[in-house]
Order: C-alpha cells, then sequence, then structure tokens
C-alpha cells in the first residue's frame, strides 16, 4: 500500500532540487537508468543478510527493484521513496510490500523496527548524508545490519559520457540546481564511504568495496532519460530549449562511437562503491 506522511517539509536546496529532477519520471527512469541501478541489488542484500522472514526496509526504493527482490527472497519488505510517482511504481512492483512515502533524514517508524536497511544508492541524492545515515541506523535493531550503495567518484568512463557531452556542448550547469554543500559531501571513494558510515553511530564488521561492471545498453535508451529530464543530468540537458538538447545530443553520439560495439550496443563501464556494518548494541 502507499501512504502519505513522513516527508520532511524542512528540506535542504539540494532536497529540494532532487525532488524536481525525479518528481513525474518513475517510468522514464525505469526505462534506462533504473536497469542500470539493478546490477547491484543482488550484492545489496547479500551484504545486508537478507534471508526469508528478515524485517528490511528499502531506503529511497525508486521503482522498487531492490525491494521486489528481497520479497523474493522471502523478506518482509517495508519501502519508501521521496517521490510519489516512484512510490507509486514500486508498489506495482513489489505488491509484497508495504510501500509508504518517507523522506530522509525522518522516517515514520519506530527505533530498532528492522533487521536489515538498504539503500541503492540513496546517498546519492539525499542533501544531509550523514544524518540521512544515522536515520537509518536508529530504525535498525542492534544486531542488525545496514547496507548501501553510492556512484564513485571520480566516475568510470561510461558514467561520465553523458557530462562529457554536455561539457563538449558548452552548456553550464543551471543556477537553480543547487549541488551538495560543502559540509555535507565527503569523499566518494571506498575509504570515504566507509568512514561515512562511522559518522552513524556504532557499527561494526564496517567493509567497503568497489564493484564495476559493464552497463548493455542502446545509444537511444541511453539518451531518451536524460532527454525526458531525468535525474540532474536531465535537469542539465532540458535546461536551455530544444535547440540546446539537439546540440548535446550530437555530442553525446559523437562520443559514445568508443564504447559502440560490433552489433550497435554501448558497452558503458560503470563502478559504484557497496558499504555494509552491523549496528553494535
Amino acid at each position: 500500500m502507499t501512504g502519505t506522511d513522513g516527508v520532511d517539509a524542512a528540506e535542504t536546496p539540494f532536497d529540494a532540487g532532487e525532488r524536481l529532477a525525479w518528481a513525474g519520471r518513475a517510468d522514464a527512469f525505469a526505462a534506462g537508468f533504473g536497469r542500470l541501478c539493478a546490477y547491484t541489488v543482488p550484492r545489496l542484500l547479500d551484504a545486508a543478510g537478507i534471508t526469508e522472514g528478515t524485517r528490511v526496509l528499502d531506503a529511497g526504493t525508486g521503482t522498487g527493484t531492490a525491494a521486489a527482490a528481497a520479497c523474493a527472497r522471502g523478506a518482509r519488505v517495508t519501502a519508501v521513496d521521496a517521490e510519489p510517482d516512484m512510490a507509486r511504481s514500486a508498489a506495482t512492483a513489489a505488491p509484497g510490500a508495504v510501500v509508504r512515502l518517507a523522506a530522509l533524514p525522518h522516517l515514520p517508524f519506530p527505533d530498532g523496527a528492522f533487521d536489515a536497511v538498504v539503500g541503492n544508492f540513496v546517498l546519492n541524492h539525499v542533501g544531509r548524508p550523514r544524518a540521512a545515515l544515522a536515520e537509518l541506523r536508529r530504525v535498525t535493531r542492534p544486531g542488525g545490519r545496514i547496507a548501501l550503495t553510492i556512484w564513485a567518484a571520480p566516475p568510470a568512463p561510461g558514467q561520465a559520457l553523458l557530462g562529457r557531452a554536455v561539457r563538449a556542448a558548452g552548456v553550464p550547469r543551471p543556477a537553480d540546481l543547487p549541488a551538495l554543500a560543502p559540509e555535507d559531501d565527503f569523499p566518494r571513494t571506498e575509504r570515504g564511504l566507509a568512514e561515512l558510515l562511522g559518522t552513524a553511530g556504532p557499527l561494526t564488521e564496517v567493509a567497503c568495496s568497489a564493484v564495476s561492471w559493464e552497463h548493455r545498453t542502446t545509444a537511444e535508451e541511453w539518451w531518451r532519460g536524460p532527454a525526458a529530464g531525468v535525474a540532474a543530468i536531465g535537469r542539465v540537458v532540458t535546461s536551455r530549449g530544444p535547440g540546446t538538447v539537439e546540440r548535446i545530443r550530437r555530442h553525446f553520439l559523437d562520443l559514445a562511437a568508443e564504447f559502440t560495439l560490433p552489433d550497435g550496443q554501448l558497452s558503458l563501464p560503470h563502478t559504484a562503491l557497496l558499504a555494509s556494518g552491523r549496528v553494535d548494541g
């Protein structure tokens, strides 16, 4: 089921920008970037120790890929997302899960409500990562596990492709697209993410490793999301009207040639970071 409670009204400018970037774009996300993000889900669930009967929270569920995979393992799944269109999509993808509308860093659950908490790239989309982590720890029972993924920085070549096309077209970042505040940012490295987990409170067995893969797609599919305004890159692409969108597209197609296989598909190298830890106490 889908609820409408729990969204934090006191969001940061970064949070507000993220909300605009994702509003109403669940289908466009699922058709492109959603397939990319699904790659890390099995390892994420393994790192969180999710098996039959596990009470699990999927934070920032998006279109529900991780929630559906956890349900398939027999877990008792609750999923939350800050964007209503994503929550509706997740409820369809994971009918066995309880899906609610809620935004980090304030979740509508009591302390220790879950055996495991997962967040597939959710930390890339919150304005206060440390506060978000502290909240995820709060709702995890003592002895329970937290597992999270983020995109690595600097990005892998495939991940950088769209940004390169934007720069080649000479399109600046829009002034109304806020970046994460410097005091809230952290190094997007194995060490940086592991140290960030340490700020959430007592965690043991903290581990972080890189996950690299080649994402297979087509130029048409990979372009469709940004052209529809999906994510921050989509807001940049669509910020200056159709003429600029077309100019970026031409640069994108030129740059995509280096990733094009003989069958015409793209093979885009991506790297994510996967971190996990056990709640002490």
